[in-house]
């Protein structure tokens, strides 16, 4: 891990570097992932089987039977069943202030507003490879649950074994998901997108997944709805003089042994804290598990030493990072100055793994900069709106008028006819005496 002072050409650099990293893994596995999702597309079932066969294993049903999820339930520690519900719990709580209902006004004639309805099917893509995500499903499960959508799917690569780890089909079935299907990687979000004998087809896919998952997201997006494109995790630490180096090292290290690529940064005014958080690193590495991981995403990150702490929201709001911890005497006075995070932690005793797993908020949350303009899931990505416009002879009269000058300004003299044909309706004429409109407006309808 590096340590750079502000003021330096290379800290700038390394700023710069990380500050435009958008989602360059996924751009350079199009071509690959286009060549499996177009498979998967023409191919169904054969191609689907195929490429989970070469990536994974060999499975006989591409869908998990009722026995496989007894089987599950009978693995794990009916503690972890517990928690499940627990979590889901804490997360349909805090959705709750995001429903959204269909709403009406009238003024004047003009009834105007928006009707909502759930989005009908959504397919959850779960990751699997090294680790095992059954948070990941919660998060994605439950606001959809809670917004009222009818089929939810979940597909999530196989082991080695060709079995769905027991947690992950242990928080589906907690979830009352139904389908659940042995599946990963650009051949499921074809899957998914377009769908197969097995697997009907979603109308949006949501959860995170790796570089061919983002790019398969990618290509497939306008035929089906997505989320966000998720890169590697990312974690900013801005701290003051005063945080305590084994807390910033050790969330910084969580955040690490996701991805050899991850991004982990701290940003201090305190050289003293940079040099003891370094430290600390190394000393905590030594007892963690997932070294080659570790080591790989350490070489990439940085501890910078600015002058001040507002270098620091500014460095912050530059990183635009998907967690961003603030560690300070007083962080609430730092928060108003964040403009660009997808969450925030604040406090010594806020580390991103309670978001992860415990707190509620979402933790599929954008990456690669993406905070500067998009949002954290959320109940809101599942609903759909239709706006909603109802007027009588008066609201029609009203609004005619400045819809026949925008007509005419546009050339669009069809949608002018439109108006002018209801102008000699009796009804109308009716509406038209009762409003008395000024002559300039009566001209022009």
């Amino acid at each position: 891990m590096k340590i750079f002072r502000w003021n330096t050409a290379r800290a700038k650099s390394y700023i710069a570097e990380i500050s435009c990293r958008s989602s360059r893994g996924a751009a350079g596995k199009e071509k690959e992932a286009g060549r499996i999702v177009d498979d998967v597309r023409r191919n169904g079932d054969r191609a689907l089987r195929k490429y989970t066969r070469r990536f994974d294993a060999p499975v006989r049903n591409i869908r998990v039977t009722q026995a496989e999820i007894a089987e599950a339930y009978r693995k794990v520690d009916p503690a972890f069943v517990f928690t499940v519900d627990e979590l889901a719990g804490r997360v349909a709580e805090f959705e709750k202030k995001s429903v959204q209902k269909s709403w009406m006004k009238e003024s004047a004639g003009v009834i105007a507003g928006q009707y909502v309805n759930p989005v009908e099917s959504v397919g959850i893509y779960v990751p699997g490879g090294k680790a095992a995500y059954p948070s990941s499903l919660i998060m994605c499960a439950v606001p959809a649950r809670l917004a009222g959508v009818k089929r939810i799917v979940v597909v999530t690569p196989p082991g080695r074994d060709g079995r769905i780890n027991p947690c992950v089909l242990t928080a589906a079935a907690r979830m009352s998901i139904k389908e659940i299907y042995k599946a990963g990687g650009a051949q499921a979000v074809a899957a998914l997108a377009y769908g197969t004998r097995t697997i009907k087809k979603v109308d949006k896919i949501v959860g995170p997944g790796n570089v061919y998952v983002s790019a398969a997201k990618k290509l497939v997006r306008g035929d089906v709805e997505i989320d966000i494109l998720a890169g590697p995790s990312e974690i900013l630490v801005l701290a003051d003089g005063k945080a305590r180096p084994d807390f910033i090292a050790a969330d910084l290290l969580s955040q690490a042994e996701h991805d050899a690529n991850a991004l982990c940064v701290c940003v201090t005014p305190s050289m003293k804290l940079a040099k003891e958080v370094e430290k600390e690193i190394k000393v905590q590495g030594r007892n963690l598990k997932r070294k080659e991981i570790l080591g790989s995403a350490l070489r990439n990150c940085a501890v910078i030493v600015t002058g001040d702490m507002r270098e620091g929201v500014d460095i912050a709001n530059a990183v635009a990072p998907e967690h961003l911890e603030i560690l300070a005497e007083n962080p609430f006075s730092v928060l108003p100055g964040i403009t660009n995070a997808g969450a925030v932690f604040l406090g010594a005793y806020s580390p991103v793994v309670l978001g992860d797993y415990a707190a509620g908020p979402n933790h599929v949350i954008p990456t690669a900069g993406a905070a500067r303009f998009s949002s954290p899931l959320s109940v809101r990505d599942f609903y759909k709106r239709s706006n909603v416009l109802s007027c009588d002879a008066k609201g029609f009269w009203k609004l005619s008028r400045i819809a026949a000058k925008f007509a005419e300004a546009e050339g669009l003299d069809a949608h002018a006819n439109a108006l002018k044909i209801r102008n000699n309706v009796p009804a109308l004429r009716k509406g038209r005496a009762r409003s008395r409109p000024d002559k300039v407006g009566a001209d022009n309808v």
